[in-house]
């Protein structure tokens, strides 16, 4: 099993909380893993039903861990997804602080899917204010710019390298899938929550 490069990983199987998965279509899965038998991946859902995802030959693995706000930086380039608020503002619900290497992906503000009335913001930090309970942000992208408030109640996570032999029982995994005629699924990425990760909705 090979290792793409972190940033295609991610993009890839991360990016469910952006625009670039409403692009690609496909099921969005999110669960526990029951069994990995050879190329077979058991998954339990939060639902409590059982799926089998077939992983494609060659299929990459991407990990994300717990990070905070504080490792957001002035400059970052950071995914958001969040609820508007009264007075403008958005209050994050998770954040996906992005390599480098991802600069620019799906950079612009959108309707998220994932929740009802909800947005995702894929821009650069124009100005971080660090607060108590959180920190307040200003985000800057091609044509406009949003305020976002971040809470301790908000998920942020940043990429981080895994393994094949991470998706193991009782491993929280995420990935967009193919349904197929007999209602099982296939994959070629998987995303495993590390160190107490909450993975993306």
């Amino acid at each position: 099993m090979r290792k793409l490069p972190l940033f295609s990983v991610v993009l890839a199987s991360l990016l469910a909380v952006g625009a670039a998965q409403a692009q690609q279509g496909g099921t969005r899965l999110r669960g526990e893993v029951e069994a990995m038998n050879g190329s077979v991946l058991t998954l339990k859902t939060p639902e409590g039903r059982e799926a089998k995802i077939a992983l494609a030959p060659g299929f990459s693995t991407g990990g994300v861990v717990p990070a905070k706000a504080s490792d957001i930086a002035k400059g970052s380039f950071i995914g958001v997804g969040a609820k508007p608020q009264p007075d403008g503002t958005l209050l994050a619900v998770q954040v996906f602080i992005f390599p480098e290497a991802m600069r620019g992906t799906g950079e612009g503000h959108r309707p998220w899917g994932v929740l009802p009335d909800s947005t995702m913001t894929n821009a650069t930090v124009a100005e971080t204010v660090s607060r108590v309970d959180g920190a307040s942000l200003v985000l800057s992208y091609p044509g406009g710019e949003q305020k976002v408030v971040i809470t301790p109640e908000a998920a942020i996570l940043m990429a981080a390298p895994a393994e094949a032999s991470e998706l193991r029982p009782g491993a929280q995994v995420a990935m967009t899938a193919s349904r197929q005629a007999d209602g099982s699924y296939s994959t070629s990425r998987v995303t495993v929550a590390k160190s107490g990760a909450k993975l993306p909705l």
